[in-house]
């Protein structure tokens, strides 16, 4: 069932008190990065604190925007990345008078009929909205996921925001254009409030991953959900850092690490089809090291050219072909490309690649150095400004969130696979033709909406 239109008059009232509440936050960034082109010295670590702890107080998306810019790399400046990246997406719950108003819109005002048991504290509070579990009455545990209400027009007083703070970051900075990136973002935002979709992607990967028992999908029930309510099974599982606390076996991290692996590649290489979001919160490890997956909103469905073209890119950084490389980054989208820009983008698509090189078993990342990463970051960031700056196209947004995102998981896990075998039995029959069709086949007996 789709949610209500929007009262007009909330609508506009709405969207003005969000912008109050943020464009203090994001006006701060303008004026400091204005600031310093002018010459005047500011505090950006301090400021950046602050930015967090603001955002981190609000529900809603401009504080998961601040989590996926900050693992694009040079989308923002260094100081606010780390800071931002730290966001975990679990600000206070509402409490039960909110809940119990919100249960009766969305299933009506005896709802509560429908439950044995209905647990009035949330389980998990995230930006867009809060977990609660209850029994259903034949005995089943679910997991309730209730949007907070008029997030539709949170999501555009946001988008708003995000429009501004990116606007004025690029005319002091033009290594990376941010049109493409914002467009992206903003469509996937607006499809993460759509819980009805959300629940046609979570049957979707419980079919792609149906041959995988080390990764487990809840199953939606389609007459307890809404568009602003989806009702699953529970999922019985930990936090990784409460597994990683209990020092399992280099064993155990392993099977942790080719679970998610499996979680993340299995329906990106078959199916052309990517959960953009490998945030921690976003999957439970299981007692057999297994995971659970979870939140399905933003989910990316990728073209097969596109597939295609990032294992081109592949082989040609094995090879050291730098023409297969520039048709493999004109495939993906990048436009205006010059050899010296090319080569620029070869050394962060080198440290991406650079696990799947050798058939061997190895850490994820070979050196200790807790900072080689970000050293990768700015001397890309260098060398982009150098040569005039690049529009990363839409796609690359989530594909080189997931690969950074599940790259910095298994480095915590200190997982040690073949990454490179792993990758190539993904690829050994990929055929773009044959991944249209399964690609068609799975959308369609999901009842997945038509998508960009």
């Amino acid at each position: 069932m789709p949610p209500p239109p929007a009262d007009p008059t909330t609508s506009l009232f709405g969207q003005l008190g969000r912008m109050a509440r943020t464009s203090g936050a994001v006006g701060g960034i303008a004026a400091r990065l204005a600031g310093e082109k002018m010459g005047f010295k500011t505090n950006r670590a301090d400021h950046a604190e602050g930015l967090k702890a603001v955002l981190g107080g609000l529900k809603g998306p401009l504080m998961k925007v601040a989590q996926f810019l900050a693992t694009v790399p040079n989308a923002l400046p260094p100081e606010y990345a780390a800071e931002l990246a730290q966001l975990q997406a679990n600000a206070p719950p509402m409490g039960w008078s909110f809940v119990r108003r919100r249960m009766s819109s969305e299933l009506g005002a005896d709802w509560q009929k429908n439950f044995s048991i209905f647990n009035q504290q949330a389980a998990a509070a995230a930006s867009l909205g809060q977990v609660h579990r209850a029994t259903l009455l034949d005995g089943r545990e679910v997991a309730c996921k209730l949007q907070y209400p008029d997030m539709q027009n949170t999501i555009e007083a946001d988008l708003r925001q995000l429009r501004l703070a990116l606007a004025v970051y690029h005319r002091l900075d033009n290594a990376i254009q941010h049109e493409f990136i914002y467009e992206e973002l903003a469509e996937r935002l607006r499809e993460e409030a759509d819980y009805t979709r959300e629940a046609a992607h979570m049957r979707m990967y419980q079919a792609m991953l149906a041959k995988d028992p080390g990764v487990s999908v809840p199953t939606p029930i389609p007459e307890l959900s809404t568009g602003r309510l989806l009702t699953m099974d529970w999922l019985e599982g930990q936090g990784l850092m409460a597994r990683l606390a209990e020092n399992p076996s280099q064993e155990s991290r392993n099977r942790i690490a080719e679970s998610l692996f499996r979680a993340w590649y299995v329906p990106l290489y078959r199916y052309g089809i990517l959960h953009g979001d490998p945030h921690m919160g976003n999957y439970q490890v299981r007692p057999d090291d297994g995971v659970n997956l979870l939140d399905f909103g933003a989910v990316r469905i990728f073209p097969a050219k596109f597939l295609a073209g990032v294992i081109e890119l592949y082989k040609a950084v094995r090879d050291h072909d730098n023409d297969h490389a520039h048709h493999a980054y004109e495939v993906w989208g990048f436009t205006d490309l010059t050899r010296e820009k090319m080569d620029v983008l070869n050394e962060w698509a080198r440290f991406l690649y650079e696990p799947l090189m050798e058939d061997r078993v190895r850490r994820i990342q070979e050196t200790d150095d807790p900072e080689y990463g970000r050293d990768v970051a700015a001397s890309v960031h260098a060398g982009l400004q150098r040569t005039g700056g690049v529009k990363p196209p839409r796609e690359f947004v989530l594909m080189d969130r997931s690969a950074i995102g599940l790259g910095s998981v298994f480095l915590r896990l200190g997982a040690e696979l073949n990454w490179s075998r792993m990758f190539h039995e993904l690829i050994a029959d990929f055929d773009p033709v044959e991944l249209e069709k399964r690609q068609k086949a799975m959308l369609l007996a999901a009842g997945v909406p038509a998508t960009s």
